[in-house]
């Protein structure tokens, strides 16, 4: 695995006795719940993925955002309730993802809130389709002091790419990161680290030679393979890739396919992070897309209590007893290889 020296240092630099010390409660409460078999909880989560927006360009077929299916409600982070979430976090928060569902630029105030979190010393990380990285917006992405940068980029070519982007422009995605990388040299910016995040489904698995040659003549820093999460599995689906490294799922000898996955009863991720949407409902992880999950309103009540209060604690002794119950485990990469 690649080590990218100043992208691991600025994480490092980043960490603070406050944030050291929770992440150490953390992990220890984790390991006393497997031995204890109940849910033991110390200290706030280190990791917190927030919501820009629902909205979405594209129209993804298994995004719930691209396909339009959200039965919750949709629309835009609110520039004073997430500094509210913020300044109550900031001292044990380590890493804030400004994503969930929907492309972050569609939110006007979003470069606001990264340069609001960088303040704070929150190492911060966002997750774009790429077809908002015009040059001004490329410029005040580096102004902003975003950490890490990943583009979606699904395809070497527009045929390829549209099979999973549906209604994206190759070519728009791939001139915005040039407008970023061409701002991060202008301006002297080591940050963000840019990573090309190629999603491996059978359309393009062919072109994962070439996504890395895009990368390096564009100034990239980092290319991702990520393997896909598909709803329609069991019977096959046609974006399941043909080469095995790159599927999360199993062949039976019948022809049907299942995860590749234990589902072993424990959960790192509920006990280090959680997901906070656009109108701040707090759910356990990136998996409960349309928030069945709801386990505190941050409208109504601080973080603190929700993540140490009654339903957080039902949740995760559920999980206990047997994650095959929880609809959303059925189909998590915990336990899976997600970066190929």
């Amino acid at each position: 695995m690649a080590i990218y020296v100043r992208d691991t240092l600025n994480f490092v630099s980043k960490l603070r006795p406050a944030r050291v010390w929770n992440a150490a409660k953390l992990l220890s409460s984790f390991y006393l719940t497997r031995w204890l078999g109940r849910p033991v909880q110390w200290g706030l989560p280190m990791t917190v993925s927030i919501e820009p927006t629902t909205a979405c360009n594209l129209r993804c077929p298994e995004c719930p955002s691209g396909l339009r299916s959200f039965t919750r409600p949709t629309g835009n982070l609110k520039a004073d309730f997430f500094r509210q979430t913020i300044d109550e976090l900031h001292r044990e928060l380590l890493y804030l993802i400004f994503y969930f569902q929907g492309e972050p630029y569609i939110n006007p105030g979003f470069l606001d809130m990264v340069r609001y979190a960088k303040e704070k010393g929150i190492y911060t990380i966002t997750s774009t389709n790429g077809h908002f990285l015009n040059d001004t917006n490329a410029r005040k992405t580096i102004e902003s002091g975003l950490d890490r940068m990943i583009i979606s980029v699904d395809g070497t070519t527009q045929e390829v790419y549209e099979n999973y982007r549906v209604a994206g422009k190759l070519e728009n995605v791939v001139q915005g990161a040039r407008n970023v990388v061409k701002w991060k040299r202008q301006l002297g910016s080591s940050t963000p680290h840019i990573i090309f995040q190629f999603l491996v489904v059978r359309p393009n698995e062919h072109q994962i030679p070439e996504i890395y040659r895009l990368a390096k003549e564009i100034g990239v820093d980092e290319v991702k393979l990520k393997t896909a999460q598909v709803y329609d599995y069991e019977r096959g689906n046609p974006l399941i890739p043909t080469i095995d490294k790159y599927s999360r799922y199993a062949r039976r000898a019948d022809g049907s396919y299942t995860v590749k996955n234990e589902l072993l009863n424990h959960c790192w991720k509920l006990w280090h992070a959680c997901v906070i949407t656009w109108d701040g409902i707090v759910v356990p992880c990136c998996f409960d897309k349309d928030a069945s999950h709801r386990l505190g309103d941050l409208k109504q009540g601080a973080f603190r209590n929700i993540w140490h209060g009654a339903p957080y604690r039902a949740f995760r002794s559920s999980l206990l007893r047997g994650r095959d119950q929880i609809d959303i485990c059925t189909n998590c990469t915990e336990g899976c290889k997600v970066w190929a």
